[in-house]
């Protein structure tokens, strides 16, 4: 996606030669908002304190069907707090310590998929939850009663979903093996506050600077891993974006082209660009071209279900898999295909119906 969007900016460029208005493309604070989060995320995983939380959750089920269900919901709850790749970093290798280590190799692809969907789409419920929300909600100044009553709907319909989906699970009784964690919960409390401080920039309760000053010094001083291990890719993913849809915007012939697409209806519109782009360039892309921020935040998140480019999320799920199973590619699409369409359709029905 790094590349695509490289290409895409330098393409634009040829159309509109760089010139004093590209610094008004980019958005600095979100840019530096997700980049903080990425990085105590990232401080936070090197303490090992998600797989701490997630096994002494998963130790209190007994069967198939309850740790996946268990697994789900981990990364369910993770992708509102870490964002939806960070989230499937964390605890898809976790599913697949589970399932490999008691046998249930078979259930792998099914567990990947689910955690792909509350990944994507239980993520939406948070500014901060999926990328394109982070953007959005900065870009448009929404305020937080706006960002919630807005995705409050969908997000109770996936979740609701998802939970039905597990039941697909077995409640075969197994065994799962302990694994000893020790977390240093002297940093957990610091990496904790300064989590707390990354959630305060994105909602505009602490200056973007400041925060973003804070906690880089934190973490040179106390994990300057954290701060080598940040998507460098995604962050310039995003910026690239910027610099093709402001180049974009500034093209006569697609201002047209958008805006009379845009007048069938902003969520359908954007859900199927996402099909084809991805749902943070889709967000990007469009919000150059509409002012209905509800419709085109919904339409986005809804939208990262569907084809596996719909969202980075969906590639990253697909990566690990093919790592594990790497004979399984066809067999995964063929299933992920099937409940990702048939999530976005009974989706984009729902929402379609709910606002008329």
């Amino acid at each position: 996606m790094l590349v695509i969007s490289l290409l895409a900016a330098v393409v634009t460029a040829f159309f509109v030669p760089p010139d004093r208005d590209y610094l008004g493309y980019y958005d600095l604070k979100t840019l530096a908002c997700l980049f903080c989060v990425l990085a105590v995320v990232g401080a936070l995983r090197d303490l090992h304190i998600f797989s701490a939380l997630s096994q002494r959750m998963v130790h209190t089920f007994s069967t198939v069907r309850g740790v996946c269900t268990a697994l789900v919901v981990i990364t369910m709850f993770g992708s509102m707090l870490l964002t939806n790749d960070t989230a499937l970093l964390t605890f898809l290798p976790l599913g697949w310590f589970v399932l490999s280590s008691t046998g249930q190799e078979k259930h792998t692809a099914l567990l990947f998929i689910l955690q792909n969907c509350a990944a994507n789409l239980c993520g939406m419920i948070t500014p901060f939850g999926n990328p394109q929300n982070l953007y959005l909600f900065s870009y448009y100044g929404l305020s937080t009663k706006t960002f919630f009553s807005a995705m409050l709907p969908p997000f109770i319909l996936s979740t609701v979903l998802i939970l039905l989906c597990c039941l697909v699970f077995p409640k075969e009784q197994l065994s799962v093996p302990e694994a000893q964690v020790t977390v240093d919960s002297c940093r957990a409390v610091i990496y904790g506050g300064l989590f707390c401080l990354a959630v305060a920039m994105v909602l505009r309760l602490v200056p973007y600077v400041l925060g973003l000053t804070v906690i880089v010094l934190a973490l040179w001083l106390l994990d300057r891993h954290a701060l080598k291990t940040v998507d460098w890719g995604l962050l310039a993913t995003f910026a690239a974006f910027f610099t093709f849809s402001g180049n974009l915007a500034r093209m006569e012939p697609v201002r047209v082209l958008f805006a009379r697409l845009l007048s069938h209806g902003t969520m359908l519109v954007s859900a199927l660009t996402c099909q084809i782009i991805s749902n943070v360039p889709a967000a990007i892309l469009l919000s150059r071209f509409t002012q209905d921020a509800r419709a085109l935040l919904v339409g986005v998140n809804v939208g990262g279900a569907g084809t596996l480019v719909a969202s980075l999320a969906s590639l990253i799920t697909f990566r690990e898999y093919t790592r594990r199973v790497p004979n399984g590619g066809k067999q995964f699409l063929f299933l992920f295909s099937g409940i990702s369409f048939a999530f976005l359709t009974i989706l984009l029905a729902a929402m379609s119906f709910l606002n008329g």
